[in-house]
């Protein structure tokens, strides 16, 4: 079977890559078995921070999601994104970006999933992986500014239907690999089953008020 792991150092666009060298120098003045958030977007603009500060509780936190990453940009860029912190613990939501390329396949982003987990699982023995469940979407809210041209054509490949069977795979992954898989998506959703759009500005990303639903689904895992 042909690999769909990248190469050592696959080539990163402008911006990403200036958020993972960003990321490397901040890493020089971050604690070291701390918490760790990594990922795409979704968790990039999870305002973590803001939420943890007023959460009573006395941990640090740090954020490593980049917006537009896929399985294969995280796993080439995990010292900066997670291996050079050496957290204690990890949340990680990576995959979705996945489920829009051309040639995705489920067998594929699993492995290379399952390549990042055993990755951490060789260099931070000792830290606690939680896999979180990816969000639901809105497929149906016409947003104000979003083309539906384009909604319709990234929703053709990214919708509820093909999150829910990533989903379960991730959670096949999580449970094969002994690690934890974490639904904090209770209360996001509308009576039809879509990301409730008071939450989300278009369809996939939300608003902090999603956020903090997620937040509060977590508390017990922090």
């Amino acid at each position: 079977m042909t690999s769909n792991l990248p190469a050592d150092h696959p080539e990163l666009a402008p911006d990403k890559q200036g958020k993972v060298d960003a990321y490397r120098i901040l890493n020089r003045y971050a604690a070291k078995g701390q918490t760790v958030f990594a990922g795409s977007s979704l968790m990039e603009f999870f305002p973590i921070h803001e939420l943890q500060q007023t959460s009573g509780k006395p941990f640090t936190v740090y954020n490593r999601g980049v917006a537009g990453f896929v399985t294969r940009e995280l796993l080439a860029s995990l010292d900066a994104c997670i291996l050079e912190l050496a957290p204690s613990r990890l949340f990680i939501n990576i995959g979705t970006n996945d489920l829009g390329e051309p040639d995705y396949a489920i067998d594929g982003l699993i492995e290379r999933y399952e390549e990042i987990l055993r990755r951490v699982q060789e260099h931070l023995p000792d830290c606690r992986i939680v896999l979180m469940k990816y969000y639901p979407v809105n497929a149906e809210t016409k947003f104000p500014g979003v083309d539906p041209a384009g909604a319709a054509e990234f929703f053709s490949r990214r919708n509820n239907g093909t999150l829910a069977r990533a989903n379960e795979a991730v959670q096949q992954l999580a449970e094969r690999l002994g690690l934890e898989y974490v639904d904090a998506n209770q209360g996001l959703t509308d009576e039809r089953g879509n990301l409730n759009e008071a939450y989300t500005m278009d369809g996939i990303h939300m608003f902090a008020n999603g956020y903090k639903i997620v937040w509060d689904n977590l508390q017990r895992y922090l």
